[in-house]
């Protein structure tokens, strides 16, 4: 007969469910103060066999002049802007914490 510890299984769910609003929520914080600092990520297409959808070189163009277009209406100073920025770099490694204390519970508890 399975015994189910329910428990445990409610232990693991919460540290789970906790873990991924943790890593979720600083990672769009971060993406946020990220582009408020006049930084927004610009991700270079890449061209993939099965792709669904590829976007052409003139594309990326276009959304480098309008992130750049973006960048120069930015209200903050550059004081601000370079808060913000930390607090980007905060959170994604807040982000990064959170993963590899995960991975550190599995390897050692394990």
């Amino acid at each position: 007969m399975i015994s189910i510890d329910w428990l445990a299984f409610l232990q693991v769910f919460a540290a789970a469910l906790t873990a991924a609003l943790i890593v979720v929520g600083f990672y769009a914080i971060g993406l946020r103060l990220l582009v408020r600092a006049g930084r927004p990520p610009v991700v270079v297409p890449a061209e993939f066999t099965d792709a669904i959808t590829v976007i052409s070189e003139k594309q990326a163009r276009r959304m480098e002049k309008a992130a750049a277009k973006v960048a120069k209406r930015n209200p903050l100073t550059e004081g601000q802007k370079l808060v913000a920025l930390v607090g980007a770099y905060t959170c994604f490694g807040v982000c990064a914490a959170a993963v590899v204390g995960g991975i550190l519970l599995i390897v050692i508890n394990h």
